[in-house]
């Protein structure tokens, strides 16, 4: 598999975890609270093999390569809020960590794709990035009003949708100008 065709996998793997977990972030009346959370999880993981493939895919270290790990290891700190039974407190200090990691990661990856020259592409990928930490912004924020006992609203779910807008996005750049 070429550089290429690994960084279109990548992106989608991550674009499809991203709407996963949006789904399961997502309040609803058909699927129960278990299902939700299963959806979350399984939306992290993906999140997390396409973050992790995208990094794997450079060989030099650069400003995206290091934003994709910051946003992979994320997205394995969210799963590990879900998967082990810690008490309720540290398993939302986990899942804001989490978010804070993956807004860093697309921060940092943001920056590399505005250091680039100017073209189209790069115009997918720094909205794509921007939205992605203003989602993943918005999500440590409704933890951490949750954690402090205050109603956040739908702030986390319209975080975990802008998130998935952006990830789209940038999956779309990746494909149409690799």
């Amino acid at each position: 598999m070429s550089d290429e065709q690994k960084a279109v996998f990548g992106s989608w793997i991550q674009a499809i975890g991203t709407i996963t977990a949006a789904v399961g972030s997502t309040p609803s009346n058909v699927l129960t609270d278990q299902q939700l959370e299963n959806l979350n999880l399984i939306g992290n993981v993906l999140q997390a093999t396409g973050n992790a493939i995208l990094a794997d895919m450079e060989d030099s270290l650069t400003l995206n390569k290091i934003g994709n790990m910051l946003q992979a290891i994320g997205n394995s700190t969210v799963v590990t809020s879900i998967i082990i039974d810690f008490n309720e407190r540290t398993k939302q200090l986990l899942e804001i960590q989490g978010n804070l990691l993956q807004a860093t990661g697309g921060g940092v990856a943001l920056a590399d794709a505005y250091e680039q020259e100017k073209s189209i592409e790069q115009m997918y990928s720094i909205y794509g990035n921007l939205l992605q930490v203003i989602g993943n912004s918005m999500q440590a924020l409704a933890g951490s009003m949750e954690l402090k006992g205050e109603d956040p609203g739908n702030i986390n779910v319209a975080g975990s949708w802008i998130q998935a807008i952006g990830s789209v996005i940038s999956a779309i750049g990746e494909t149409k100008y690799s």
